[in-house]
């Protein structure tokens, strides 16, 4: 019989990738047994692969407010560029599609406003059953 921490230590070999061969090697546990504790204990593993990809997938992609300021900073450079320019040339044009673009993006990385209201924090007057929305 194995102690709960060498089981817990093959859950974090499991969850670093690590194969049954080269976990059976380092904890010297039968590979029968760490392939039935990985059925024991199938959520818990999937749960932590998934919080470990999370993690490295948040440290390679910039925060939504980071990725506002840089496409916000792209647009503000475009319209200084785009005042400098004559609006009939081919360049001009790219430039135009290139600040609708941004704007766009930078409207969907922001999101529509939605603002509610509590159903308490209603005025009697006002009262309709259920959570009142305004989309500006």
């Amino acid at each position: 019989m194995h102690d709960d921490k060498t089981v817990q230590c093959f859950i974090e070999l499991r969850v670093q990738g690590w194969a049954f061969a080269r976990i059976a090697a380092e904890l010297n546990v039968a590979k029968n047994t760490l392939i039935a504790w990985s059925r024991q204990h199938q959520h818990t593993i999937a749960n932590l692969i998934a919080i470990e990809r999370e993690n490295r997938l948040h440290q390679h992609l910039a925060s939504g407010e980071a990725r506002m300021q840089k496409l916000g900073e792209q647009l503000r450079a475009a319209e200084v560029e785009l005042a400098k320019r004559d609006l009939t040339t081919l360049s001009t044009e790219r430039l135009l599609t290139h600040v609708e673009s941004l704007q766009r993006r930078l409207q969907k990385e922001a999101g529509s406003m939605r603002f509610v209201s509590a159903v308490d924090q209603i005025p009697e007057d006002e009262y309709a059953d259920r959570i009142q929305t305004w989309n500006p």
